[in-house]
């Protein structure tokens, strides 16, 4: 269910052209005890003379434009381009720009060009001001189109790892990028052959050095084709038997899954490719034959065997053991990663912290936890300071809430194609390796330093909370994407001597604690910049609780909290507060009320609030914004550029 009255976020890719939900409002059904919040009414221009048979075409929510096409009307287009230019002259003096003529279209309309991009009303306007010049018939943004997929695979409606409410969001951040270009090596039990991975396969390599738990007669060798990890009794150290898991045929379809093609799954980065390298086999893998792997995967160079010709720039390792990370697997990582190959690998499934799992616990690594559909750490993730994100893993306790992804039948060797749902922080790795592709994809020159500090930057808050450790959250594609294509505004900088961090909130949750995930939103909504904190707004009953701790000098003359809220209502009354809002200060002793608004005071637009807080100089506090909604009727608090000044 959508919280009501959010800004607009894409659950499914629409193209430039098309965006799908309610009016000033995002996608998604209401509460049903909820009412629409009326959105305050835009103010409309000045109407030209004749503007009525001018088309003027739409200005995307967020987007900036540069370039517009004009369509004269015949006696300018006739005349040359000095009379043409009477048309936008005007404009680009009220716009504060200077534009040229770049060239006629097939259609008989030109491209004009602004020496700087107009965003949201100042494109509006610019359009009406060369509307109204009389010399026109249409002027429209020459916008940039982008892909737009919905997978048809026919299985895709059960990967609600991608776009499901607690997924990864990828739909959109496929506008962007599919991974083309990009190479994922991954480190596993091999490959079978499978028609919804081969067209995406790369030749690759098997590591086994041990032929008898390799299964092919010969140890090493230029075919990583699965030959399956099954054990009988007693093998492994174990009293137990185990069938073939098929378990690098999974990973790789996570990761790169042949996409759009009308069957079974889609693939992380659909137009990305996979390396197989075989490492594991019957009772596992050797560190040495592992180590091996990782070198020639990224570029490196292995004694007695032929150069990679198609170096990765991603490794995936869904694989993990006891210990310390060692000279061995440190060496290879940095050898790697000195290439310019970002290393991937699971946290394990132990439920324990991840320092005692290797290699979840070298450096240069990008380790992933695991998540659940409720969007919760899993209950067999590991968990700590070792890890950097969190990514779906699934939990395949009950139907559907695994990770779906490509198979092998048999129960020893190959048999048929097939797919199944499994769990771990293995099935986490992978969305994390897909998303690196996806980045590589659209930068190509992006390092593993600059890759890993882009995934933390963006995550969200993990839906569910997490106490135990989850690194910066949940992976979230959409927002680095978006964060890579420039599609975030400029943030307006934050007061001079703020003591808030992210006061804007355009860095979502960074340095902010919330008890409900969807607070931190962004969009057209957000007074500045593109994000905002949204509390409430459902039309039930509910509270919400935004905090920050920050500690006020005990020399300062004036301490103070400001903000901008807006509040939007549903609440008829003029004299009932029923849905409050409330800033409090707690300073470990006790909890202050310092600051109350409701619906009554809600407006058409954001409104500058300020609280005192002179009693709490000398005193590290929490800041808290604590909404609280009655049974019936929607209020929704929206904060944006807040600030404390202590000077």
């Amino acid at each position: 269910m959508a919280r009501f009255s959010t800004p607009l976020r894409r659950t499914l890719a629409v193209s430039a052209a098309v965006v799908i939900g309610m009016s000033g409002f995002g996608a998604g059904a209401l509460p049903a005890t909820a009412s629409p919040v009326s959105a305050p009414a835009e103010k409309s221009l000045p109407k030209a003379n004749g503007e009525d048979k001018v088309k003027i075409g739409s200005v995307q929510s967020g987007e900036a434009y540069d370039q517009f096409i004009v369509t004269y009307k015949a006696s300018a287009t006739q005349t040359g381009k000095s009379s043409r230019a009477k048309a936008w002259g005007k404009a680009a003096k009220a716009a504060g720009v200077t534009v040229k003529e770049m060239r006629a279209m097939a259609t008989g309309s030109f491209v004009v060009k602004a020496d700087k991009k107009l965003k949201g009303n100042g494109a509006k306007e610019f359009m009406a001001d060369i509307a109204q010049s009389g010399l026109v018939e249409s002027v429209e943004p020459d916008a940039i189109m982008k892909i737009s997929m919905t997978p048809n695979d026919t299985r895709y409606g059960e990967q609600w790892h991608y776009s499901g409410t607690n997924g990864m969001r990828l739909p959109s951040a496929w506008d962007i990028a599919t991974g083309e270009g990009s190479i994922v090596a991954v480190l596993d039990t091999g490959i079978t052959s499978h028609s919804d991975l081969n067209a995406n396969i790369v030749s690759g390599y098997d590591f086994v050095s041990s032929s008898a738990s390799a299964r092919d007669g010969n140890g090493r060798d230029a075919n990583p084709q699965d030959e399956g990890d099954w054990y009988a009794a007693g093998e492994c150290g174990g009293s137990y038997s185990g069938n073939s898991s098929w378990h690098g045929t999974h990973v790789a379809g996570t990761v790169a899954a042949v996409t759009n093609n009308s069957s079974g799954v889609a693939g992380v980065a659909p137009d990305a490719k996979i390396q197989p390298v075989r490492v594991l086999a019957k009772c596992g893998g050797s560190l040495s034959d592992i180590a091996d792997a990782i070198i020639w995967a990224s570029g490196g160079a292995v004694p007695g065997i032929a150069n990679n010709p198609t170096p990765a720039d991603t490794i995936n390792m869904s694989l993990g053991g006891g210990g310390a990370c060692g000279t061995t697997y440190q060496a290879a990582i940095n050898a790697a990663v000195s290439r310019g190959t970002s290393v991937v690998v699971a946290a394990g499934n132990e439920s324990q912290n991840a320092s005692n799992s290797r290699p979840a616990n070298c450096e240069n690594v990008i380790t992933v936890a695991a998540s659940n559909p409720s969007g919760a750490p899993s209950y067999y993730t590991n968990y700590g300071s070792a890890v950097d994100v969190t990514a779906p893993g699934g939990d395949t306790r009950y139907a559907g809430q695994g990770v779906l992804s490509t198979i092998n039948t048999g129960t020893t060797t190959p048999s048929s194609q097939g797919y199944a749902f499994y769990q771990g922080t293995s099935m986490a790795t992978p969305h994390v390796a897909g998303m690196v592709a996806l980045m590589k994809s659209a930068d190509p020159g992006m390092s593993p330093a600059s890759v890993e500090t882009a995934l933390k930057q963006g995550t969200r808050a993990m839906p569910g909370g997490c106490s135990i450790g989850c690194g910066a959250g949940l992976v979230d594609a959409a927002k680095i994407m978006n964060a890579l294509d420039g599609r975030n505004p400029t943030p307006t900088p934050e007061p001079s001597g703020n003591l808030l961090k992210n006061a804007g909130f355009e860095n979502g949750a960074d340095y902010w604690t919330a008890n409900r995930a969807d607070t931190f939103e962004s969009g057209s909504a957000a007074r500045s910049g593109s994000g905002l904190a949204g509390l409430n707004g459902w039309g039930n009953s509910n509270t919400y609780t935004l905090d920050q701790k920050v500690a006020i000098p005990a020399d300062a003359t004036n301490a103070q909290l400001e903000f901008y809220l807006h509040v939007l209502t549903n609440e008829t009354t003029a004299y009932s507060q029923y849905d409050k809002l409330t800033v409090q200060v707690l300073d470990g002793y006790g909890t202050y009320n310092v600051g109350t608004w409701s619906n009554l005071d809600a407006g058409s637009s954001y409104e500058l609030q300020a609280v005192d807080l002179n009693n709490f100089r000398g005193k590290t506090v929490t800041l808290r914004f604590k909404g609280v909604e009655d049974s019936s009727q929607a209020t929704l608090f929206r904060i944006d550029d807040a600030s404390v000044d202590a000077s």
